[in-house]
């Protein structure tokens, strides 16, 4: 853990009980949807032994392949009662917000007609062909915010991935917030980002998706797609970036605020879930470098697959014990839809494993143990599971590569990808550092790292975590970092030559007076810290967020800090004042006009120096 200027404790202060109304100034210019489905299976294989050679002496050996348990859902076209299903899904979902459903939709090649999957949290539809259009929906797929009032500013963790729609209207609307990623998708129509009413929303994430209609984002706040196609984006409010998009709009920061990269410098697709003929495998997609436009787009994405027979199938009663031994087999892991405790890390030690959930599986670390651990080796591939804080404090949630890790990984880096990290919330959770990153050359591809601002065990000394993401690692690239609320930086980079391709922040509410967040002689701790020593680092379209309601008066001197030398650069920098609640002196630095009064009206820094 790097060193940072402390401060005193302070008495806890009951924290805010529900996210804040946020954009409503900025948004307000631009406004002028049981029976007859089967769980999945796939016949039991022969044990690991047989493929990853088996132990001289211990356990018996794990299998490999076998059932995908009750919560993931598999359809096909001539299955009966789809809507029914999905209905009642999403009834019990609609607004568990820190339940304990957990759910994936699958749908089998085919055309399915009449379709509206309505997605509550923590359920994840997807189709299971190579290509997305091997599966077509007839009708939509919808994230709406009615269990809400219209305000979709906490329509949090669920995923559409690897599906073509064709929409009743028209356009389908996925009016989303953080955790909530669009992945492999065909939009055979238009794409609407706003909730009905056009109430408030604070995402969002789109990747290797086409979309052949235009994108309304409307009152979305900010909003990152990377390596796609649309055919045209309607407006931003404060923050939308693009990276090796097809039809983007022009590089225009500050007004409009859109940040335009033509390509993006290093990506690798999340691995998935398909069926080859009757057989799960798992495909993973090949690195690209300066990516443009889908990895689909003949059809054939180019990878390796892998068959499920080479994953241990974890169940939610699984103990991290089993857990570890399947990978010390060497097997991948696949981690069925539910809440896993562990009371011991989970080790991944093996060049090239996978670690790959479904339904938004989540790993809640017991007696102050790192939940999961990467050791520095190449190809390592983490995607689509939820790290939630256990009661008892740990040091770390999620650690890629050990401290000092220095092996070059530029060849085949390890990637995290749909990795979200909660402290709080769902009850009592506590972590001094949520994420950190040792390990060069590692690619961070969309991950929401929050400290709860409401739900249960909530609070400045309840769920307190001092730092978000820390990056110790030379030659890191994040692309599309979300990161809220921590006690104290949000993110710290240490590492060389990192790069940060969108950033959206909020710091904590619930700060009960400037004793509280002062940094030695500085007005707060900045969400975004590149080390003092750092002499190279860039980063492109990036806001914080200030909403100190607990108390209004707090000053943050600025969102971020960074040395000031020509290696270190940033382009279409701004912060924001919540309603008045708090305010910024600066952007970056001791640069950047102040925000001020209660309008919401960003302050912004096209590029530093």
């Amino acid at each position: 853990m790097p060193s940072s200027p402390t401060h005193s404790p302070t008495p806890e202060h009951s924290g805010p009980r529900r996210r804040s109304l946020l954009g409503a100034a900025a948004a307000a210019p631009v406004l002028a949807s049981l029976a007859g489905a089967g769980s999945a299976s796939a016949a039991p294989l022969p044990s690991a032994a047989t493929s990853a050679g088996s132990a001289a002496a211990g356990p018996r050996a794990l299998p490999g392949g076998g059932d995908l348990g009750p919560n993931v859902i598999v359809f096909d076209p001539s299955t009966a009662n789809i809507q029914g299903r999905l209905d009642e899904i999403f009834k019990q979902q609609e607004s568990a917000q820190f339940g304990t459903g957990r759910y994936a939709l699958m749908f089998k090649p085919g055309t399915y007609n009449g379709l509206n999957a309505q997605l509550g949290f923590y359920t994840s539809i997807a189709g299971l062909g190579l290509s997305p259009d091997d599966t077509t929906i007839n009708g939509d797929v919808t994230v709406d915010a009615g269990w809400f009032d219209g305000n979709a500013t906490q329509n949090f963790w669920r995923s559409a991935e690897n599906l073509a729609l064709v929409p009743v209207s028209g356009t389908n609307r996925w009016a989303v917030s953080q955790a909530a990623p669009f992945r492999r998708m065909h939009v055979r129509g238009g794409l609407n980002l706003a909730p009905a009413g056009y109430g408030w929303a604070s995402g969002g994430y789109i990747a290797d998706s086409r979309i052949d209609g235009e994108v309304g984002p409307y009152s979305q706040q900010q909003w990152y797609t990377r390596d796609s196609s649309v055919g045209g984006w309607l407006n931003a409010v404060w923050n939308m970036v693009f990276s090796g998009v097809e039809g983007a709009p022009a590089q225009s920061f500050p007004e409009p605020p859109y940040t335009t990269l033509e390509t993006t410098p290093v990506s690798r697709e999340k691995p998935f879930l398909y069926l080859e003929g009757d057989e799960y495998r798992v495909f993973l997609p090949e690195k690209r470098t300066e990516a443009r436009g889908v990895s689909w787009g003949n059809g054939t994405p180019r990878g390796t697959s892998l068959p499920l027979s080479q994953f241990y199938v974890a169940k939610p009663e699984d103990s991290a014990d089993t857990l570890n031994q399947a990978l010390e087999q060497g097997l991948h892991l696949l981690l069925t839809p539910g809440i896993y405790h562990v009371d011991r890390t989970v080790d991944v030690k093996r060049a090239g494993t996978v670690v790959l959930g479904l339904g938004y599986a989540t790993l809640i670390p017991d007696n102050g143990v790192t939940a999961l651990r990467v050791a520095d080796v190449d190809g390592v591939r983490l995607a689509g599971f939820l790290v939630d804080a256990g009661p008892v404090n740990s040091a770390t949630l999620l650690e890629v590569g050990p401290e000092g890790a220095s092996a070059d990984h530029s060849a085949n880096p390890t990637t995290v990808q749909d990795v979200f990290v909660r402290i709080g919330g769902a009850g009592p959770g506590r972590a001094t550092t949520s994420m950190v990153v040792n390990s060069r050359h590692t690619v961070v591809d969309h991950t929401w790292v929050w400290r709860a601002d409401h739900g249960e065990g909530v609070g400045w000394e309840t769920n307190r975590a001092d730092y978000g993401v820390v990056v110790n690692g030379d030659d890191v690239l994040i692309t599309g970092l979300f990161v809220e609320h921590f006690n104290k930086y949000d993110v710290q980079w240490n590492g060389e030559r990192g790069r940060t391709v969108f950033f959206q922040n909020e710091k904590a509410y619930d700060a009960p007076d400037q004793a509280a967040i002062q940094n030695g002689s500085i007005k707060g701790y900045a969400a975004y810290k590149v080390g003092d020593d750092v002499t190279e680092h860039e980063g492109w379209g990036m806001g914080s967020y200030c909403y100190y309601n607990v108390n209004p008066s707090i000053v943050q001197h600025h969102g971020f800090a960074a040395p000031n030398r020509s290696g270190v650069r940033f382009h279409g920098l701004l912060v924001v004042s919540l309603g008045g609640q708090g305010q910024y002196e600066c952007v970056i630095n001791d640069t950047g006009a102040p925000t001020s009064g209660t309008d919401t009206v960003p302050s912004k820094v096209v590029q530093y120096p």
